[in-house]
Formats: structure tokens, sequence, C-alpha cells
């Protein structure tokens, strides 16, 4: 029988890196940092360290690259999301929900990306500004609700990042258990209901009765 090292093998370098970051990922939430060391993630898909200390070079490699993975899967996730040329905020909605779900799906990224899950790793600023192209899709889809006139004038970039706050904080507080199932869902499209109401143009404040048009959005 194969290991999971052997199959991936066959697939490729890409595949190899993946299997041995989604195993690290695993020991790190069963068993915690101490898990996390190249011996034992080696043994677990069946490699030699060697091929871990090529591949990261070392336990502050390897922390990086689970970083930016979490990253590059975020900023998938955000790229797959359809955009809506004829209607810019409820891309952003689309967008707004995809953070909530891809975080949920992969909670254990999420706390390397955000909660330092690996005692003592810093990201780079190379790893730094890496991350930071995960919201570019993001910052986009505010820039088009603003030249629709959907949101008044205003830095893009900068209204981006307080989406971002309120939607990480909430989602945040429903992984760690804060907010129930039965609530998470509701708080998340209230807080951030309540972020896009405070840039939209007067005239769309206006009329804003229908519950999922209240300006919420996406980092």
């Amino acid at each position: 029988m194969n290991t999971p090292y052997q199959d991936a093998q066959r697939v490729g370098q890409t595949a190899v890196r993946t299997t041995i970051l989604d195993h690290a990922i695993e020991l790190l939430v069963t068993e915690g940092p101490a898990a996390l060391t190249m011996r034992r993630i080696a043994t677990g898909i069946g490699a030699s360290t060697k091929v871990l200390y090529t591949m990261f070079g070392g336990k502050e490699g390897l922390a990086d690259a689970l970083y930016r993975e979490g990253f590059a899967r975020l900023r998938r996730a955000q790229q797959r999301v359809p955009g809506r040329a004829d209607d810019p905020l409820a891309h952003l909605n689309d967008l707004r929900d995809a953070y909530r779900a891809h975080a949920l799906a992969e909670p254990a990224y999420y706390r390397v990306m955000f909660e330092q899950a690996v005692p003592g790793y810093r990201p780079s600023t190379e790893a730094l500004n890496e991350a930071e192209t995960a919201f570019d899709t993001s910052v986009a889809a505010v820039q088009a609700c603003i030249d629709a006139g959907v949101f008044r004038p205003g830095d893009a970039y900068e209204i981006s990042k307080l989406f971002w706050a309120a939607a990480h904080g909430a989602v945040s507080l429903e992984i760690a258990g804060h907010f129930p199932p039965d609530s998470a869902a509701r708080r998340y499209d209230a807080l951030l209901a309540a972020v896009g109401q405070t840039f939209l143009a007067a005239e769309q404040g206006q009329r804003q009765e229908r519950p999922r048009a209240q300006g919420q959005g996406l980092a």
C-alpha cells in the first residue's frame, strides 16, 4: 500500500507540498505545537526528513509555508466567486459569504494565519505582502460599489480593511465557539450590514429596506 507521500509524488511537487502542509496542520490541531516537528510530519506521510528540510529548510520555513498556504487558499476562494457587473453590492455580499464559508471549512489554517498558532513564528515582510494580495478581489469589489454610486466616494482599500476587521472578528468568535451555530450567521450578517451602512451613498441609504442589501460586504 502506498504512503501519502508516494501517492503525492505521482502527481507532482505541488501535491507533495500540499500533502506535507495538510499533515502538519492536522498534527498542529490534534496534538498541539509540540507535535509540529519535521520527524513527526515525515513519519506521518511516509517520507524522509530530508524531503522536508529540502523543501522548507526547517520548522521556521514550514511555519512560513503554512501561513502563506492559508492566505493562498483564501485568495483562491475569493477569486472563485463569480463577478456581478450589474450588481456590485451583491458581488460584495457574495465575497463576504465566501470569506466566512472558507474560514469555517479550514479553521486550522485560519488560526495559523491570524492567531499565532505556531509559537514564536512571526511572518516576514515578504509573507505579509503576499498575504495582502488575498484581499485584492474584495478591494476591487468595494471600488466597483463606489464607481456605481452604491457607496459614496472613498478609499476602497481602507473601506475594505474595515469590512475585513468586522468579518474577521465575527468569524474568529464563531470558530472559538463564542457564537453558537444558531446565531453565528445572523450576527455575522448584522455586523457586516451595520458597517456597510456607513459607506452607502445617501440616496442608497434611503432605499435600503431589503434584508441583504444594506451595505453588507467583505474586506
